[in-house]
């Protein structure tokens, strides 16, 4: 175990946090704030959620826990074997995260600036590569609230990133608004071999401005990590045989949040999620033990209740005395008030995970733009959400591409504009919108129409291709094209000709 948390009082905490910003932190308060903060965080609220909404998003729902119990002799509910125990698991979560990931980074991102030179650069980082690790962000942003990307060099020097789990990242922040980064705990496991015993070890690690520090809990405290050394830098620059050591100006792991709480969607769910599993898997339960319906006997004789229930299973005939009778008592389902709730509860959980119920009745109705706005509407609220957020962190991961560009060329390309422009994946009524697009032909430049037409994913290769087009359209049309030029050359071959014969 960690420190005990009782060892720490408020004092104490607004010690750590001042000196934190003074940067006058010793190997002993280092230590103190990483016992602190781990302590707390391995108990925390906010991490059980993100625990929680990784199992629900793989559809590990509590309904796959549950046991069947019934009342006991002792009137205490006791687990029972010989009734039917379906465990449906239903994957709202995943479809919702996947529903929000895909709209909102579903398509390449845009990245825009006036600087040609500079968007090209911008753009070999922004590959398909860094998309996909976007969406995985994304992804991990809504299921836990928060997701992380580190910057780092990778063996051959060059500008990389990687994808944190944020279930092992402790953030120390400077502001409320959690918007800059003090330091940052990681905590993680790493499988290791002694001799022939395979064993589970903890590693933390500490970073800041001033580098980062390593550790290994050896099951009692804190000791530096023996194969990664003392204090690291960020990142070394070898030349020749000369080795220099560099840290970022800034704690190199960048928020992807998603949405100013950090609050995960399956806190908002969960419950909801929970009663659909329970009555779905209750209704599925009782119409199985429909054939198992309670038996009413009279004068069957001096045999017990098992001894009856498996005549009836294995041979399904009833012996009875002169004056005697089986009847048996039915389940009663109530079939419409069960449909009842669960399209209730179904609607509640799009409602409140701000998605789209693909099997609504209105979802194959009216497809008109201003029916498919109004479908996709809490959808397009929550990523509007999300993207204000993750506009924040592209900022900041530009600060390190940036800082990396100058470092390298020497070009300054900080005070540019560029617009990260998300490509959000809406359904849409294509022949309305080309329709649209028709009449709005010399209202609207064309590069603006091109750039709203369904079909297009590129607006400026598709008006390069276009102006080629019309070029090659003029040249075949006109019998003249090319004859100009053939003239020219024709003379300059006679002038070269003369100039060769003057001068011999």
């Amino acid at each position: 175990m960690f420190l005990d948390l009782n060892i720490f009082d408020s004092n104490q905490q607004e010690h750590i946090d001042s000196i934190i910003l003074q940067g006058k932190l010793s190997e002993m308060d280092i230590k103190q704030i990483i016992n602190l903060e781990v302590s707390e965080w391995q108990m925390s609220q906010k991490r059980k959620w993100m625990t929680i909404g990784e199992k629900y998003y793989r559809n590990k729902t509590d309904i796959l826990d549950r046991e069947r119990k019934a009342v006991g002799e002792s009137g205490a509910l006791e687990p029972v074997g010989n009734l039917a125990n379906n465990r449906l698991a239903n994957a709202f979560t995943r479809k919702l995260v996947d529903q929000k990931v895909g709209y909102l980074l579903g398509k390449p991102l845009s990245v825009q600036t006036d600087d040609d030179d500079y968007a090209e650069l911008l753009n070999n980082y922004f590959d398909k590569a860094m998309m996909r690790r976007l969406q995985s962000i994304g992804k991990e942003s809504v299921n836990k609230g928060i997701g992380w990307l580190h910057v780092y060099y990778d063996e051959n020097g060059a500008l990389s990133f990687k994808k944190m789990r944020s279930e092992e990242i402790i953030p120390l922040w400077r502001d409320d608004a959690h918007t800059i980064l003090d330091a940052i705990i990681r905590v993680y496991e790493v499988v290791v071999f002694e001799a022939t015993q395979r064993k589970t070890v903890t590693k933390i690690e500490w970073w800041d401005t001033k580098g980062v520090r390593r550790y290994v809990y050896n099951g009692v405290g804190l000791e530096l990590d023996v194969e990664a050394g003392e204090v690291g830098s960020h990142f070394s620059v070898v030349s020749g045989e000369t080795v220099a050591h560099y840290n970022w100006q800034r704690v190199p792991f960048i928020a992807f949040k998603y949405n100013e709480e950090e609050q995960p969607l399956i806190e908002l769910i969960k419950s909801l999620v929970d009663d659909y599993d329970r009555n779905k898997s209750d209704n599925s339960n009782n119409l199985e033990d429909l054939p198992n319906s309670i038996y009413k006997v009279k004068n069957y004789g001096d045999v017990d209740a098992a001894t009856f229930r498996k005549n009836i299973a294995q041979y399904r005939v009833v012996l009875t005395s002169e004056d005697g009778d089986v009847d048996t008592v039915n389940i009663e389902i109530n079939t419409e008030a069960y449909k009842t709730h669960m399209e209730i509860a179904r609607k509640d959980i799009y409602e409140f995970g701000r998605g789209v119920d693909t099997q609504a009745d209105n979802f194959g109705g009216d497809k008109s733009g201003v029916a498919l706005k109004f479908l996709y509407a809490d959808l397009d609220m929550d990523a509007n959400l999300m993207e204000t957020e993750f506009q924040a962190s592209l900022e900041q991961l530009r600060w390190f591409i940036d800082t990396h560009l100058y470092n390298t060329t020497k070009v300054d390309y900080r005070s540019e504009q560029v617009d990260f422009i998300f490509n959000r994946d809406i359904m849409i009524n294509e022949s309305q919108v080309i329709e649209d697009i028709k009449n709005s032909i010399g209202i609207l430049s064309e590069e603006t129409l091109v750039a709203n037409h369904p079909y297009v994913t590129d607006a400026q290769a598709e008006l390069d291709r276009k102006e080629e087009e019309e070029r090659r359209t003029v040249q075949s049309s006109d019998p003249y094209s090319g004859l100009g030029n053939k003239e020219l050359n024709d003379d300059q071959d006679g002038q070269e000709a003369d100039g060769q014969d003057d001068e011999q």
